[in-house]
């Protein structure tokens, strides 16, 4: 995650805010670029205001988590959300399993970091395959929306001309 990564995030956030839209973010990362330093280590601070920005405006914050998500993504917005939807078998996680267990002195379960597993610890509210992303989101954001007015977006409103509803 360097310093383009930071600003798409804080961009997208003050426009969902602006638009009074939901913030979906699909980290694919293996953590913060070291060849920018300590610019890069700015953006985790940087993308959770972004993402408390939208949250206090009441507006969703949605994570796709896919594999990898990994390092200072994961230590930053990613967790973050509102609801996280992992794609299966997704590596989630901040440090290496070999870090870890040399830190810790211990072996880690089977599936560590994956996103089954952080489904049945609590971490990811949906696992679902690739294939099945898309419609997921659909659901997830009209569930959200229900009793509040579409705003024309792709998912809620008026479909434009050439594109389709998911």
């Amino acid at each position: 995650m360097g310093m383009g990564v930071g600003e798409a995030i804080v961009t997208a956030a003050r426009r969902a805010v602006a638009t009074g839209a939901a913030l979906v973010v699909v980290p694919a990362s293996g953590g913060a670029r070291m060849q920018e330093g300590a610019l890069s280590l700015m953006q985790m601070p940087r993308t959770i205001i972004a993402a408390g920005q939208v949250k206090d405006k009441g507006l969703p914050f949605i994570v796709i988590l896919t594999d990898p998500t990994t390092g200072g993504v994961t230590a930053s917005f990613a967790m973050v959300g509102d609801i996280h939807i992992a794609e299966r078998g997704a590596q989630i996680g901040f440090a290496g399993t070999r870090v870890i267990e040399s830190t810790i002195r211990e072996t880690l379960p089977p599936g560590f970091q994956r996103a089954e597993y952080l489904l049945d610890h609590g971490m990811v509210d949906i696992v679902v395959e690739r294939k099945d992303l898309r419609p997921t989101l659909g659901r997830v954001l009209r569930l959200l929306r229900k009793g509040k007015p579409a705003r024309g977006n792709m998912l809620t409103g008026p479909v434009p001309h050439g594109a389709k509803r998911i």
